[in-house]
């Protein structure tokens, strides 16, 4: 009688989701489950008599959650992105383990904040829909040059530090924040970290590459937004919490600041990942934020590439093998400190409890 395979139950899976885990899945053989639908309280019933539940960005984790997937015997939970801001830590702690891609390309979000911030400098949607249509003229084009301008990058880790590389290239001179500075690196790179204020104030492009947290939510707000140039601009590939965006609307409403680029929205769950062309967008922040024309919004589609796909596969693979090897979970969430769990002095045994 042969083995009973590792059932796994896919949550939020889009045709790319699905594509990419099935080829991966060759190597590992798990009975995958694909829905179409977000996980939350209403579906979380869907998951019984599966052993793992692997769920994305917008998916409620939440205690109702948490409290269902737990009743059905839910061991794991496998986030298949390196946010954890939708999970109710302390609900989970003691019954569901959960891990996470931390690093799937970061290549991808640093090279998509890029491609953002040269499509708002340089004005390329605008002109893209202008020769669409047959219209040739430059007036209202004009853009501005990178080189010799001040970036500020708010979170150093792998994305922000691969931006200010490709930033770097453009000769940009480069400004950081972080509440773990690696002097080292920048040292070497000639980037000076300085303070949330100092940031803002002399940065001509601030660009957002940190988790969101308690103490990171509304980062971008009314009293920092006061503090920027009229012409600098947002650009954010991070999480949609790290901007407050009824600020960033007065601001841009107000002409006190250049524009923005987001790939990420404070309340994206409803809309992001979804065909609303032929409806109506309730959410009047969003739809405002669509009427500019010095902002850009793309639907959080930085980490979209064959590459990331890939990894990100093969990482929710390889920690569901770890799991059930029993082996320790490199890339689990610790409960005590929301951050990996191998940094946590509360883990023993290489997990967190």
């Amino acid at each position: 009688m042969s083995e009973k395979k590792i059932s796994v139950a896919v949550f939020d899976a889009k045709p790319y989701d699905i594509a990419f885990f099935t080829a991966v899945n060759n190597k590992y053989e798990y009975d995958l489950r694909f829905f179409e639908f977000h996980l939350n309280p209403d579906t979380a019933p869907v998951a019984n008599g599966f052993d793992v539940v692997c769920a994305f960005v917008n998916d409620k984790i939440d205690a109702k959650t948490v409290d269902i997937l737990h009743k059905n015997n839910i061991k794991l939970i496998t986030m298949r992105c390196a946010g954890y801001n939708n999970l109710d830590l302390e609900a989970l702690m003691n019954k569901i383990h959960v891990t996470r891609v931390p690093a799937y390309s970061p290549y991808s979000v640093a090279e998509h904040a890029a491609s953002l911030l040269l499509s708002l400098t340089r004005k390329i949607p605008q002109a893209f829909n202008r020769t669409r249509n047959g219209n040739f003229m430059l007036n209202g084009l004009t853009g501005r040059d990178l080189h010799g301008r001040t970036i500020g990058i708010v979170g150093t880790g792998k994305i922000g530090k691969i931006m200010a590389n490709i930033t770097a290239g453009f000769g940009m001179q480069t400004l950081a924040f972080d509440v773990f500075p690696d002097e080292i690196w920048a040292n070497e790179k000639n980037v000076r970290y300085v303070n949330k204020e100092e940031l803002f104030t002399q940065s001509d492009v601030i660009t957002l590459h940190c988790p969101l947290t308690p103490e990171t939510r509304h980062f971008v707000d009314e009293k920092s937004i006061a503090l920027m140039k009229n012409d600098a601009v947002i650009i954010n590939t991070g999480r949609g919490g790290l901007i407050d965006s009824k600020a960033l609307v007065h601001a841009l409403k107000h002409k006190t600041i250049g524009g923005a680029a987001l790939d990420v929205y404070e309340e994206e769950e409803k809309y992001f990942f979804e065909d609303w062309s032929a409806e109506v967008i309730e959410d009047d922040l969003l739809a405002r934020l669509m009427t500019f024309p010095n902002v850009i919004i793309t639907a959080h589609q930085a980490f979209l590439t064959q590459d990331a796909l890939t990894a990100i596969a093969e990482t929710t693979f390889e920690n569901i093998r770890q799991y059930f090897a029993g082996e320790n979970l490199t890339n689990e969430i610790c409960y005590h400190c929301g951050a990996n769990q191998i940094s946590c002095s509360k883990v023993k045994n290489g997990r967190c409890f």
